[in-house]
């Protein structure tokens, strides 16, 4: 398979990328080298293929889900979207991460909502980011650039509209809560939380992982209400926020070698004054 090949080519040709993935697996899933090495090359392969599965969305269609996707029947995605809430999904670089764009696109419609819509980061080339836009949106997906989304956002959710979130990359020190991340701090972007705050939404996690049948698997997990959160508004931004940091270290425990280890995750950290937000155990 061409992502494989690609895997290996990157496997070989960048070596402190390499290096990153294996230290990084070794010392926040506490496995041996040997271990690592296997998750870290695995990795590696998946994360080439998810790259070139963007050419897939604008295929997502139902006979492609019904054919290709399995999901749990007791808490399957199109229930989710029922719901008359606006919702914030949130999701990470996993799996088959880009042709989620494709299913947010078919499944998360109605005549009772907005038209759904995904955040994502700018490319800095203009060319390769207006086509990556093209593909993600080929479904029918909106493609907002995270640097002016705050209000598109809000008027989705005011319209009870679905917005996709990425929100397991590093971030910077201003839009970051400091939070454990697979037993180290991290700068998590707490948007996704303030949006979903202030829009009265459901938080949603969903992952597309890869099966060994050459099909992907739809993991949706149970929702938080943000409107039955207590606290203080800086409170709940700080619930939600490790709501979701939870939900994605569970998904890379179950399978690691389908998330992009070789991404500078733990990049920045918190200064001597900068609060850390425990881990719901510790509170």
């Amino acid at each position: 398979m061409l992502g494989c090949a690609l895997g290996t080519v990157m496997w070989k040709s960048l070596p402190k990328r390499r290096k990153l993935a294996i230290d990084a697996i070794q010392q926040h899933l506490n496995v041996e080298y040997e271990e690592a090495v296997v998750i870290a090359k695995k990795s590696f392969m998946h994360n080439c293929r998810s790259f070139l599965e963007i050419f897939l969305v604008p295929k997502v269609d139902k006979k492609f889900f019904s054919e290709l996707i399995t999901q749990d029947a007791g808490h399957p995605f199109s229930a989710c979207v029922a719901t008359d809430a606006p919702i914030i999904a949130i999701t990470g670089h996993m799996g088959a991460w880009e042709i989620m764009a494709g299913i947010l696109g078919e499944l998360a419609v109605g005549p009772h909502r907005a038209q759904p819509q995904i955040v994502v980061r700018t490319n800095k080339n203009e060319n390769i980011n207006e086509l990556i836009f093209k593909l993600r949106g080929g479904r029918g997906a909106k493609i907002l650039s995270h640097r002016n989304a705050v209000f598109g956002v809000l008027r989705s959710l005011k319209k009870k509209g679905v917005t996709a979130f990425l929100v397991d990359h590093n971030t910077k020190r201003k839009e970051a809560i400091f939070t454990d991340f697979l037993g180290e701090i991290a700068a998590v972007n707490s948007g996704p939380a303030f949006l979903a705050l202030r829009g009265k939404a459901v938080i949603l996690p969903a992952f597309l992982v890869r099966n060994e049948e050459g099909g992907y698997k739809f993991i949706v997990e149970e929702p938080l209400s943000t409107e039955d959160l207590e606290g203080t508004r800086e409170e709940k931004i700080q619930q939600i926020t490790r709501f979701y940091t939870d939900a994605v270290e569970r998904i890379v425990r179950q399978y690691p070698e389908q998330w992009f280890w070789m991404h500078k995750r733990w990049k920045t950290q918190p200064k001597a004054d900068d609060f850390i937000l425990p881990r719901n155990d510790q509170n």
